[in-house]
């Protein structure tokens, strides 16, 4: 595009700056109400933004834009802010740009050929919508990461590891055990031994009221797995119900794995 008409643009819409707000708190009627809140909220300003972009936009400033996005898309993501009321902003701000375009045509005294029109109408339009791409693209991403953080968290409070002493540590379970939370199990603790050289292991069953025979099987393979790796598995806490199910399937831990009745006896030993 044109940069004499890049700028004559920019330059009629900051002459016009109260204008343009005008005009665009018409254009975005049901975004009018949540400025504020959007400023308290998220320290977001969007009249100021909003000047911002159209520079942008104007002076073709393409790096700027995507960084602006990118921070823009990180702002809204973090205060988890509507991407409706996004996406009908910098619609407003698209239909505001083209009025005062077409006013700036009027009045300009160079007349607009027709490929200077259609090249401007392709330029203004194709950043915004690199605007755009750039802000959903980097919110998504930055939800994706919260989502994985979160994700993280969760199993880290699910296998809360604790120690006891330099070589043994406490892995209390308490709720619901299934296949995939066994999974998670197994693969932290093979973690935490290497990481703490843990020698015993005491796992606390007492705040499991059921087991299903698959995760049965796949607790005795996390004791197997940490017998690989040198640790002993102390087992406390077995309710009578879990004891009888495992009974009436055929299911058993290891010969070698130990077995005390409550978490205190094991501390007593270990401590």
């Amino acid at each position: 595009m044109n940069k004499v008409i890049d700028t004559r643009v920019k330059q009629f819409i900051d002459d016009n700056k109260e204008a343009f707000e005008r005009q665009l708190l018409i254009e975005a009627v049901n975004v009018n109400d949540k400025i504020e809140s959007i400023l308290r909220i998220g320290n977001i300003n969007l009249i100021e933004n909003a000047h911002k972009l159209v520079a942008y936009v104007s002076e073709a400033q393409r790096e700027e834009l995507v960084a602006f996005a990118n921070q823009e898309g990180v702002a809204w993501a973090k205060h988890s802010l509507t991407l409706a009321f996004k996406l009908e902003w910098v619609s407003a701000i698209r239909r505001t740009m083209w009025t005062f375009i077409e006013r700036y045509i009027n009045e300009a005294d160079k007349t607009f050929t027709m490929p200077e029109f259609f090249e401007l109408e392709k330029s203004i339009n194709e950043r915004l919508d690199l605007f755009l791409n750039a802000f959903f693209l980097r919110y998504s991403s930055y939800k994706d990461e919260q989502i994985s953080a979160q994700k993280d968290l969760v199993e880290d409070l699910s296998v809360p590891i604790i120690p006891i002493t330099a070589t043994t540590c406490i892995l209390p379970l308490i709720g619901s055990l299934d296949y995939s939370r066994t999974t998670i199990i197994q693969e932290k603790v093979l973690y935490e031994i290497s990481r703490l050289h843990i020698q015993t292991l005491i796992l606390d069953l007492s705040g499991i009221a059921d087991m299903e025979h698959e995760v049965i099987d796949n607790l005795t393979k996390v004791i197997d797995s940490t017998k690989l790796m040198g640790c002993q598995t102390v087992i406390t806490g077995l309710r009578p119900d879990v004891v009888r199910k495992m009974a009436s399937l055929g299911s058993h831990f290891d010969a070698e794995t130990k077995t005390l009745g409550t978490l205190q006896r094991a501390l007593q030993f270990y401590l």
